[in-house]
């Protein structure tokens, strides 16, 4: 609900807040302007003191102002020369006429009414109302998305665009709903919808004596001129008439002749109130605050293009609907969790093969479980996670309704999430307790995808087709939205296990239009399109973009089309490919300790790492190969980075050779050198097959234990991080 709010209220109207928000970015400069042009008023100089000084310069006075600026005018007629005067608050100098600036009261007039009168004003309103709204659930969804409020200034995961807009975002939510709420409650006073802030002294009559000189009324010289508002001078043509004094304290009316304050009415709360909010919305009096308030407008049109770019990017991964057979014709249900759109094109692409395989599929949202869905031949839940285990947008209300039916319908669950996360899968883990507890049978077990894998979708697609006597026959094709490619040229490769079936090439691309790479990470990703096919293979890179090359390491996979093309590329043969940021596998910043870990091609991202370390920050490599005499990749750069200080320890692990053991071996060997790396704050990088990371993860549980952490713990403080397969 809070994401289609957002997106509802968000993109129609991004340009009227760009707008109001800019201008307000320059308003917030303005104090600053006038906190450098205009003199500062000295402690202790009364009002009495600069009402004297002026009524010295000139025939008649007419009133004394404190302006918002912070400057101090007085109007005056001297009979052939009348006009407003800047003076010195110090001596009652004139320091020249005061001419107010147009260009800012025009900007004032666009940010408060978009220069359209009273319609603008209540669509300046509007924008405020927006803005509040926006800011709200902004924050409310990325709270949710980070695992909780308390883990809101973690960093951000996502793509580019999606990081952007949160960091932007938690940094400017709460200076935009100030501004917001302060923008309101100023509407609000202009259109009269709040109470009358005071009432004006009761009207008095002065006592027609001789005026007393200004300089010697009491209570002007008990007013400090930093706490004026206005002064109005009587007219001298009129005896009646009396001083007008307001300032924070409230209204007074003073007798010229004798010095009496006749009447007298107090600032109100709501005057204090309207004060506070007038300060805080322009910086008036808090020029720090103002420009604090600016920064934060001026992200704005960043936040109002990254959610464009958002909202785009889910509007594509949803791709198409299937055409859907109604739900009693169909003897396959698929219900949809998603939160972000993605799950829906991997519902679409089994729902194509289901149908293409004779099978009657009817495709909706979790949301949409009714009584009939338990009368279902079988029952095939895709199901996201929100953040750190929360429920998707379209399956929020699954679990409750899951109570009300009836029937025990063959299930099978699987589920989209992320591995960085604590709680991976968390939800569709409690789906398929949820099921288990109802005595639903399982058509398979549960499954679980990482990052949207489609190798891991696929090999689901190939289980559930043994489960539904298709053999092999269901094909799970699915392809996320490519982003551009760019065609690369293969310049140089090592070859290693050569005489095996399943041998390893360290590859090394450049552009091949001899132009430089885009910037890039070692440990970022390098998809690659093999001739023939739309899905990309993903390998992690061993270099960065300071090194002019893209190096990969491939292993030959029997059948694999994509790491047999790239063993059978000659020199000078080309590639379409693409480079994806991969932020959640790099080391964290600073010089703590790194323990990296490692098997077969699962090296390349460590040793770019190792190859960035111009810190000489402490980094332990365990890597486990096959041999020694034929797979030890980069066995000559390791021991050159052991000498150099780059790498600070090596612990290889070879499977193939007696006695030889594998990583994780090493790593329970040498679990107190692990554990006090932990201790000084060490960071762990894990990359390889999935059931190495599965034993390196028992093994450094066992290994942090005596420090009261364990893998769910530093992966919550992203101090572990893996890079799987």
């Amino acid at each position: 609900m809070f994401r289609r709010i957002h997106s509802v209220l968000g993109l129609p109207l991004a340009a009227l807040l760009v707008v109001a928000a800019l201008s307000g970015a320059a308003l917030s400069l303005v104090p600053v302007v006038d906190r450098a042009r205009v003199p500062a008023i000295p402690a202790g100089t009364s009002v009495a003191a600069l009402a004297e000084a002026v009524a010295a310069r000139h025939r008649s006075v007419t009133g004394i102002v404190r302006r918002p600026s912070g400057a101090v005018t007085v109007a005056f007629d001297d009979g052939e020369a009348r006009g407003v005067e800047i003076v010195d608050p110090a001596t009652g100098r004139s320091l020249g006429p005061f001419r107010p600036s147009q260009a800012v009261r025009t900007l004032t007039q666009l940010h408060r009414a978009f220069l359209a009168g009273d319609a603008g004003r209540i669509g300046a309103a509007l924008a405020a109302s927006l803005m509040l709204a926006l800011s709200a659930t902004g924050l409310h969804m990325l709270a949710r998305r980070q695992g909780g409020w308390t883990a809101l200034l973690r960093r951000p995961r996502g793509g580019l665009a999606q990081r952007w807009h949160a960091e932007l975002g938690r940094f400017a939510a709460l200076g935009l709903m100030v501004s917001s709420v302060t923008g309101l409650w100023m509407a609000a006073e202009g259109f009269d919808l709040l109470p009358a802030g005071g009432t004006a002294p009761a009207a008095v009559a002065a006592s027609g004596g001789a005026p007393l000189p200004v300089g010697s009324l009491d209570l002007l010289r008990r007013v400090a001129l930093a706490d004026l508002d206005a002064l109005t001078f009587p007219d001298p043509a009129d005896p009646a008439d009396v001083y007008v004094l307001r300032s924070s304290a409230g209204e007074a009316s003073i007798d010229p002749a004798t010095g009496r304050v006749l009447a007298f009415a107090p600032t109100t709360t709501l005057d204090r109130a309207s004060r506070l909010v007038a300060a805080l919305h322009t910086g008036r009096g808090a020029w720090a605050l103002g420009l604090v308030l600016g920064l934060c407008a001026v992200s704005t049109p960043v936040l109002a293009g990254t959610g464009l770019a958002i909202w785009l990017r889910r509007r594509s991964a949803r791709g198409r609907r299937p055409a859907n057979l109604p739900l009693r014709a169909a003897d396959t249900v698929i219900l949809v969790g998603s939160e972000g759109n993605t799950t829906w094109g991997f519902a679409a692409c089994l729902h194509d093969a289901l149908t293409r395989a004779g099978h009657r599929v009817h495709t909706a949202p979790m949301n949409a479980l009714s009584p009939a869905h338990g009368a279902a031949d079988r029952l095939l839940i895709l199901a996201a996670t929100a953040g750190d285990g929360a429920a998707p947008a379209s399956a929020s209300r699954f679990m409750d309704r899951l109570a009300a039916v009836a029937g025990s319908p063959p299930v099978a669950v699987l589920g989209f999430g992320d591995r960085t996360f604590p709680h991976f899968c968390g939800f569709a883990r409690e789906v398929a307790d949820a099921l288990d507890r109802k005595g639903w049978p399982r058509l398979m077990p549960p499954a679980w995808i990482d990052r949207q894998s489609a190798q891991g979708f696929a090999q689901w697609g190939r289980d559930l087709g043994r489960a539904l006597g298709h053999g092999r026959d269901l094909v799970l094709a699915h392809a996320s939205p490519v982003p551009p490619t760019a065609p690369y040229t293969l310049v140089g490769r090592d070859d290693y296990d050569i005489a095996s079936a399943t041998p390893v090439a360290v590859l090394r691309l450049a552009p091949a239009d001899g132009g430089e790479t885009p910037p890039f990470r070692a440990g970022d990703l390098l998809g690659i399109l093999a001739p023939g096919t739309e899905v990309p293979r993903s390998y992690s890179l061993a270099t960065s973009s300071e090194d002019g090359v893209l190096e990969i390491c491939v292993r030959r996979h029997t059948g694999g089309l994509c790491s047999g093309f790239l063993h059978d590329l000659p020199i000078g043969g080309s590639v379409r490919a693409f480079i994806r940021a991969n932020p959640e596998f790099r080391p964290a910043p600073g010089r703590a300790p790194l323990v990296l870990v490692g098997a077969g091609t699962g090296i390349g991202p460590l040793i770019g790492f190792v190859r960035a370390n111009r810190a000489r920050r402490p980094i332990h490599l365990y890597w486990g190969g096959r041999r020694p005499e034929s797979d030890y990749l980069y066995a000559r750069e390791l021991a050159e980075h052991l000498a150099a200080g780059r790498l600070t320890a090596l612990r290889t692990a070879f499977s193939r050779r007696p006695g030889g053991g594998y990583v994780q071996d090493r790593l329970a060997a040498d679990a107190a050198l692990v554990r006090e790396q932990v201790h000084r704050g060490g960071q762990v990088l894990v990359c390889g097959g999935r059931s190495m990371a599965q034993a390196v993860r028992r093994v450094l549980d066992g290994a942090v234990q005596p420090l009261g952490l364990d893998v769910t713990t530093l992966r919550s403080r992203r101090r572990y991080a893996e890079d799987v397969y």
